[in-house]
This record gives structure tokens, sequence and C-alpha cells, in this order.
């Protein structure tokens, strides 16, 4: 696999460490990322608790990844990001969601404008996607920073915009999440390098996989 992967015993306390030292000591771009997703809420609910409107004031805030929802819509990964976060959001020094309307060109260039991507959370789906890149599906081939991609095998609903995985690698740092016994599979598949999983392509500056011991089932061989 791509980067080093970190068994933690709670990965929404280990991804709120990895962004706090990041933001802390980097001197690159104050942009993060964010995703969607049960552990994504998870980790946003405990970055929200040991941060305050100070530390927000200091980022631009981007999303890896949409559905072309309304963003008030229960499947919008904005609309978790604002439930998770609340006030503290508003802080930030810029937000920058994703609209599907806008097109794939107007976000690249936001990107573009905030000078890169300071931190990428990405998580891990049960087939082995991250951000809207699916098997099989066209983005995976995508040169550009961003995509309209949908599920060729119909398993992820609604069509997406997503980061690519050229805009994925020009971060500084990648966080990948994975938690639970749902993503033992799909993260096997990735820990043995199995490119079918598009999470397995994933590569960057500094990547790290905060991953629980239900995922991870069975040790690693040494």
């Amino acid at each position: 696999m791509n980067g080093d992967l970190v068994l933690v015993s709670d990965v929404a306390a280990a991804f709120t460490s990895a962004v706090l030292d990041h933001f802390a000591t980097s001197k690159g771009p104050g942009v993060l990322a964010l995703s969607g997703g049960t552990t994504a809420q998870r980790c946003y609910e405990r970055l929200a608790s040991c941060t305050d409107s100070g530390f927000w004031s200091e980022l631009d805030v981007v999303w890896g990844d949409e559905r072309c929802v309304p963003l008030d819509d229960a499947d919008s990964n904005f609309a978790l990001a604002v439930s998770a976060f609340g006030n503290l959001l508003e802080s930030a020094r810029s937000i920058h969601p994703m609209r599907c309307g806008d097109g794939v060109a107007t976000y690249s260039a936001t990107l573009k404008s905030l000078g890169g991507i300071g931190v990428v959370h990405l998580g891990l789906g049960p087939d082995g996607h991250t951000a809207s890149l699916f098997p099989g599906s066209d983005a995976l081939n995508a040169i550009g920073d961003v995509a309209f991609n949908s599920d060729p095998l119909g398993h992820n609903k609604h069509p997406r915009m997503t980061l690519t995985y050229p805009a994925i690698a020009k971060a500084d740092l990648v966080i990948i999440t994975v938690e639970g016994t749902s993503k033992r599979a799909a993260l096997r598949r990735v820990i043995d390098g199995d490119v079918t999983a598009p999470a397995a392509r994933v590569s960057g500056t500094r990547v790290i996989w905060l991953v629980d011991r239900l995922a991870l089932g069975s040790p690693l061989p040494r």
C-alpha cells in the first residue's frame, strides 16, 4: 500500500491530532479538504470539540468530493460538515462547497487560487473506493484536478464531483481514516496492493492510514 498504516484505538482522536499537528507546524497552504460518511462525521465532531474560531480563521475549507444534490440535502457532504462543525465552520477564512452546477473548471480554479491543499481527508468504501473514485469509473483516469463521476456498478447513488488522483497527490498530507468491520475486506485489498480497489492507487507527499483494530482484523505479517 502507499503510505504509512497506523493502528489506533480511536480513529477520530488520531485524525484530530494529525490535523492539528500539521497546521501547527506546516508552512504550506492552510487549506483543509473535507470528506463524507459516518467515520468522517465522528472525526469532524472530535475536531470541533478540540478547536475554536481562532483555529478556523486560519483555514480555507474545500471538499474532496460531493454528491450532485442541493447543499442542504441529507446526502450532501457539505451538510454533514455543517452538522458536525456548527458555527465553527462559519469562522473559517473561506469556505468553498463543491457545486456540481458550477462545473469542474471552476472548482479547479478555486483550488489553484488557494495555492493548493494542505490536508486532504479521505475515507474508504466497502468496495474500495475513496473520495468519489469508484471501481471501473471514468474518473480513475482523469488528468485534471477535479472530475465528474458516477458509480458504474450503481452501489453509490447520485452523480458526483470529486478530486482526482493528481489533485490528491499534490496535497501536503493525505489522511485516510478507516474503522469498523465493514471496511476490513476493502482495507485488506489495499494492503495487498490490489489496484482494482481505487484507494490502493492514492499517492502523495505524505499519506497516512489511520485504522482501528476492527478494520484491520488479523495483524499484518512481519
